[in-house]
């Protein structure tokens, strides 16, 4: 590769999509995800940047960028592919990264002209350095150690206009819990923090950006709960910048601390995203989510929506200790718990965790189509239940939560449920914020529902079984 004699382009792609779709899809997501920005902002200004965003605009082919770069899950791996096939058939160079390139760097290798091993920062700018000079090395591995201090704020002012709240940032990564599920515990690492003076600092670079995008945030950790002490210290810092909505992602059992609710109330915070998971305290175990306690989900939940704060719940389908009798209960058992919107999905035992070991194990999983891995597919045999169980029950849960008669319904609840305890116009305002939130979220959960998982639940069962190496 010859040096370049001009300044180059670079173009982040996040990729959204399937290979098996017939149609394209676009989620309608009111925040992009942080991957996209935040490689951006570590970007040197030896090239100029642009990302797209696949959940919002389809690839553009035709683009005049001499380097692509791809993020992307572990499901969009074999889409991941077949785009940088076809920008390197072009004479395009394509570097890729991420959790999956990361646990599984020699399946991936092939198909990229270079694959970054580990987290981008410290070793990216060096990647693009190298790319810009002609020297690109096959592969770059990140320190595992690598410090967290001075990461660049998200380039903002890329994310697609759509995006109503593109202020996206991190303030920990890691997890201290070990639920087999999950992709951090195919190679735990530490729970880590960045300084909080640096988080600030982000929330605030927003040059560029209209005023209203600039008073919401989300803050996209995997779990900001995990040290508390550092996550109270946070969200008295983000307090004084007067929001007018922050969104967060924690473990449930951080709000027993009311000291730390009353916190994210002084933080703007309107909504929080909450691993539920199952209303059933068998299949929690099973997948060792042992700080949940089906107990407490109302009074927690309602904590939180006294005081403004909308409950965002995952909820899975198909866990091993799921039978019909949960199912039928199950509608009756949201509406009693009252979560603001559910995100639902089907259990997805993800290639490498100790769900998927021992599902493997046990030889129940019946397709090893990586795509299929997202949570819209039943890949593996239930041990009880058959896949017209599991569908019929994701469709009448969904269809009664998410009726436009139940939306209302729980708006209401909400918004009668509010403490009155500041004046009658911030009390007003808070209210119709978060009601604009909630609309917002059950409208794109509704949609997503009913126009991309429950299509794929009325088809015949797909048998494509391939070797778990060609994943």
């Amino acid at each position: 590769m010859k040096p370049f004699r001009r300044k180059p382009k670079l173009l982040i792609i996040v990729l959204f999509q399937n290979l098996l779709d017939e149609e394209p899809y676009y989620a309608r997501n009111p925040a992009p995800p942080l991957p996209g920005l935040l490689l951006a902002g570590m970007t040197p200004p030896l090239v100029d940047v642009e990302v797209l965003h696949e959940m919002v605009r389809p690839i553009d082919y035709l683009t005049d960028a001499d380097f692509i770069a791809l993020s992307f899950m572990d499901y969009c791996a074999p889409h991941a592919y077949e785009v940088a096939a076809r920008f390197r058939a072009k004479g395009r160079i394509v570097v890729a990264g991420g959790k999956y390139i990361t646990n599984f760097p020699e399946r991936a290798q092939r198909h990229f002209d270079s694959i970054l091993v580990g987290e981008a920062q410290g070793v990216w700018p060096r990647m693009v350095e190298d790319m810009v000079e002609g020297c690109l090395r096959p592969r770059y591995v990140a320190d595992p150690e690598a410090s967290l201090d001075d990461i660049p704020p998200p380039r903002y002012d890329l994310a697609e206009k759509v995006f109503s709240t593109p202020i996206v940032t991190e303030a920990t990564r890691g997890c201290p819990h070990s639920c087999t599920f999950c992709q951090l515990n195919i190679d735990p690492v530490t729970y880590r923090m960045r300084p909080v003076a640096d988080v600030i600092r982000d929330l605030c670079s927003t040059e560029g950006l209209p005023y209203h995008k600039r008073k919401f945030a989300m803050l996209l950790d995997n779990n900001l709960g995990g040290d508390m002490a550092y996550a109270k210290s946070l969200l008295r810092e983000i307090a004084a910048l007067k929001l007018w909505g922050l969104g967060v992602q924690c473990s449930i059992e951080c709000l027993r601390d009311e000291e730390f609710v009353r916190l994210l109330q002084q933080a703007r915070c309107r909504m929080a995203f909450l691993g539920m998971e199952s209303l059933n305290d068998r299949s929690l175990e099973s997948v060792k989510k042992r700080q949940n306690r089906v107990e407490e989900y109302r009074e927690l939940f309602a904590r939180l929506h006294s005081v403004g704060i909308l409950t965002f719940t995952g909820l899975m389908f198909a866990l091993d200790e799921d039978d019909s009798a949960y199912y039928e209960s199950l509608p009756e058992r949201l509406e009693e718990v009252n979560p603001a919107v559910i995100l639902s999905s089907i259990a997805i035992p993800i290639v490498g965790t100790p769900l998927y070991w021992k599902t493997l194990a046990e030889g129940r999983i019946r397709d090893h189509e990586l795509s299929h891995y997202e949570g819209d597919h039943l890949v593996f045999e239930h041990p009880t239940l058959t896949r017209e169980d599991v569908f019929t029950a994701y469709r009448e849960v969904n269809r009664r939560f998410f009726s436009w008669s139940a939306i209302a319904r729980r708006w209401w609840r909400i918004v009668r449920s509010q403490r009155r305890n500041a004046s009658l116009v911030s009390v007003f305002f808070r209210i119709l914020i978060m009601s604009g939130i909630y609309f917002k979220l059950s409208v794109f959960q509704r949609q997503h529902a009913t126009e991309r998982v429950l299509q794929k639940g009325k088809g015949k069962e797909e048998r494509r079984v391939f070797s778990a190496a060609a994943m």
